[in-house]
């Protein structure tokens, strides 16, 4: 009797999974933003739900394989609503020796490691500050995970070879490689990358070719090598039905302000001035022309500003973006335009500081500056949004409020936001409010005389194009008397105009929703009181405490001037209140002012977000 012979293989097990935590780590020159990106819309496309954290090195040009230069991409992707990033990883994936001493501490026991083995050799593990003689990879300070190594630089060359590619350009395509294994691992198709790199590379075809051969080459090293013993499953999350897309904070930021001038009818002008993190703005901003929009890229941050004020004054709307250092220099032209009293929309994306700081790192210590940082008594409305998605929304109010309350209006983001991304459903057109522009043609006092400071039961002063018959008035940075408009050097004339303009800023709380809680109950033992993105961390970690039987809040702040006007009742209906901030307790020390509450702080100034554990940490300690 004959038998018959085969090769075969049995299947690798695929295990469901509701979550799982990716961080790719490597050099700046290894593409790991990019790797990141392509696998976070390859799961967006899928319907899953996510959050992604992208980490660059401080420095432009840090030094290769240092901990310094270290660029890392994470993303958590689910079947269930995700809020964050992820505390820790289930899956590091090091190019080299720096990125996994910089990356292992945040790694669960038992986590998924893969390892490019030609990042840790003697010159690397010395750039990373591996004491002579210590190698990770053989010391067994590792046994506590699941650690693939794998030669990706040595098969992405023999890939590679024959190609008639240079090894700079073969080098650089390692990182397809490692995509396309991950693809494998975790159970998704190819084809939306594949897509992406025709459209990217279709003037060099050869390039093309080349990542298109790398990734397929990833995909299959998982699947003909018996090295993996587990792939992974993650359904699609059960979201609401709609069209999403994968968006970050940025894009959100430069679409929301493009429907913003859809709405009012306004032409759009952007002056900014490159800086990290905000240039990205200004870039997709450009991509509008049709939509009746002008960016301008200023010499400097207050040409800028300045451009703005201009546009708006000329009827138009006028936006400026500036992160960090830009604020400062923006700071005497936003007087001007709370002076004049014309609509002016500043998105400032937080980063660390002072000065240059931590250009590339995450911050929320500019609200004291947007509160407070002008001189005279200037205030303004000031906003702030929670999410990569929520700045689309946060937009169109500092827009609504800038247009319908003739004000300047301080938008705040920050960087983990900014450069985060998370899936964003389509609005519908017909969902969105409009925004009344409304300029006046018709003089507004006795005789056919025109008062440009005249103001409606709001306090808000007429809106005017320059040049409309009948409605010459002057203006300029000097005070104005009252009505009139003229220049006035009256001593109680100044007094009553500094408090008019003041009135006006407090009375956009009418307009504002009363706040409610976003989790647990409008009365208990703790809430906690966020704004800006600690939003995700905050949900998840009140969520998570609230199945565990404890009695817990959050209540999140988008308007921080004015605050919303039942405010301070909701905080009091609570024994205590917690504040986390990416700062040493910049909200804390307004709310105490306003509402003498004795609210607690939690501080974190380490370019990162808060985690789910930190909080939910203090909370425990809070209500033990």
């Amino acid at each position: 009797m004959e038998t018959l012979e085969t090769n075969f293989k049995p299947l690798v097990p695929i295990i469901e999974a509701d979550s799982i935590v990716i961080r790719f780590s490597g050099d700046s020159g290894d593409g790991m933003q990019l790797t990141g990106n392509q696998f976070t819309d390859t799961a967006a496309y899928l319907g899953n739900d996510l959050s992604t954290f992208p980490e660059f090195p401080a420095e432009i040009r840090a030094p290769i394989g240092t901990t310094a230069g270290v660029s890392g991409f994470q993303v958590h992707f689910g079947s269930r609503e995700i809020f964050t990033p992820g505390d820790e990883y289930d899956v590091l994936v090091a190019m080299n020796s720096a990125a996994l001493k910089v990356d292992l501490p945040r790694l669960k026991k038992g986590g998924i490691i893969i390892l490019n083995t030609a990042g840790f050799d003697k010159k690397n593990l010395s750039l990373a500050g591996y004491p002579e003689g210590v190698n990770p990879l053989e010391n067994g300070s590792l046994d506590e995970y699941t650690v693939h190594k794998i030669d990706v630089t040595r098969f992405t060359k023999e890939c590679l070879a024959g190609t008639g590619l240079g090894m700079k350009e073969i080098e650089r395509s390692k990182n397809m490689f490692v995509l396309g294994l991950l693809f494998w691992m975790f159970d998704e198709p190819m084809d939306y990358t594949i897509t992406f790199i025709n459209e990217k590379f279709s003037k060099k075809p050869d390039i093309a070719d080349a990542n298109i051969k790398t990734l397929k080459a990833g995909w299959n090293f998982g699947d003909h090598t018996e090295i993996f013993t587990t792939r992974f499953k993650v359904s699609a999350a059960k979201l609401p039905k709609g069209v999403y897309r994968n968006i970050s904070g940025n894009q959100a930021t430069a679409i929301g302000l493009v429907a913003a001038g859809e709405l009012s009818g306004m032409p759009l002008f952007l002056g900014s001035y490159p800086i990290t993190p905000a240039s990205d703005v200004l870039h997709e901003l450009s991509k509008y022309k049709s939509s009746n929009i002008r960016t301008f890229q200023a010499e400097d941050e207050i040409a800028a500003v300045c451009a703005a004020i201009g546009a708006s004054y000329a009827g138009g709307l006028g936006i400026t973006t500036t992160s960090g250092p830009g604020m400062s220099l923006k700071t005497e032209a936003i007087g001007l335009a709370t002076i004049l009293e014309i609509p002016l929309i500043i998105v400032n994306i937080q980063r660390g500081g002072p000065s240059t700081g931590l250009p590339t790192k995450t911050e929320q210590s500019d609200l004291m500056q947007a509160m407070y940082g002008r001189h005279g008594e200037g205030p303004l409305p000031v906003i702030a949004a929670s999410s990569p998605a929520d700045c689309f929304n946060t937009v169109l109010e500092a827009a609504r409020i800038a247009v319908e309350h003739m004000t300047p209006v301080i938008c705040l983001t920050d960087g983990y936001i900014a450069n985060g991304t998370e899936p964003w459903r389509f609005p519908a057109a017909a969902d969105l409010a409009p925004i009344k522009a409304t300029f006046v043609t018709e003089p507004n006092g006795e005789n056919g005389a025109f008062y440009p400071y005249k103001r409606d039961e709001r306090g808000v002063r007429p809106m005017v194009k320059p040049g409309t018959k009948g409605l010459m008035h002057r203006i300029g940075g000097l005070e104005k008397q009252n009505e009139t408009g003229n220049v006035s050097y009256d001593a109680v004339n100044h007094e009553k105009m500094t408090h008019l303009r003041a009135e006006k800023i407090e009375k956009i709380a009418d307009t504002i929703p009363l706040i409610k809680p976003d989790s647990g109950n409008e009365t208990g033992k703790l809430v906690v009181l966020g704004w800006g993105s600690t939003s995700g961390a905050i949900k998840t970690a009140v969520r998570e405490l609230l199945a565990e039987g404890y009695d817990v809040a959050h209540v999140h702040l988008h308007h921080i001037n004015p605050f919303p006007k039942n405010l301070g009742e909701l905080l009091n209906g609570y024994d205590k209140v917690l504040i986390p901030e990416m700062n040493c307790g910049q909200l804390i020390q307004l709310i105490k002012a306003k509402y003498l509450i004795p609210a607690i702080g939690l501080s974190k100034m380490q370019g990162l977000p808060f985690t789910t554990v930190e909080l939910k940490n203090k909370i425990l300690e809070i209500l033990k």
